[in-house]
């Protein structure tokens, strides 16, 4: 479990509650918690820097009373965190080769759920894991909001930090 899981408490000093994080940290720890527990059918969140290492993240919550914890990426979001870098990875690879731009947004449908991918203005990507039935306009309007309010704070100094951080709770 990470410090940034739904109704957990702070494993390490630089939890959620924000013991040794900065504002801008904290303010995107924020963020982040409001897209997983605001929006319908959200089932983790991971936010990658340009070089593929996770910076943020939410596990899904703990299943029912007498259930399993799902399979991977539900069950980790270093899982996804690893998707989203690879898909981002290979967007852009297409995105060269086809002349096609700066890439935006990549969604993957699935039978059992959406992925959506979405650029920070630093490189950094968002991945969001939901559920079959979620709101894909809702979902994209949210993450469209992260990004603006996260692109601009999401300095070199702010991604060492978020790093140092998920790297003492793992």
């Amino acid at each position: 479990m990470t410090a940034f899981s739904r109704g957990a408490t702070p494993v390490t000093p630089t939890g959620p509650t924000g013991y040794g994080l900065s504002n801008e940290a904290r303010n995107l720890h924020w963020l982040l918690t409001d897209l997983v527990e605001e929006v319908p059918g959200v089932e983790s969140v991971a936010v990658v820097s340009s070089d593929g290492l996770m910076l943020l993240s939410s596990d899904p919550p703990a299943p029912a009373a007498g259930g399993e914890q799902p399979e991977s990426p539900r069950g980790s979001t270093a899982d996804l965190a690893t998707i989203v870098a690879g898909l981002g990875s290979l967007t852009t690879g297409a995105a060269a080769l086809m002349d096609g731009g700066f890439v935006k947004q990549t969604m993957v449908a699935m039978d059992g759920g959406s992925l959506f991918v979405m650029t920070i203005s630093d490189g950094s990507l968002l991945g969001v894991h939901t559920s079959p039935d979620c709101d894909m306009s809702v979902v994209a309007y949210h993450m469209a909001l992260f990004v603006g309010r996260a692109g601009h704070v999401l300095t070199p100094e702010l991604r060492r930090e978020l790093r140092r951080s998920v790297e003492a709770v793992t």
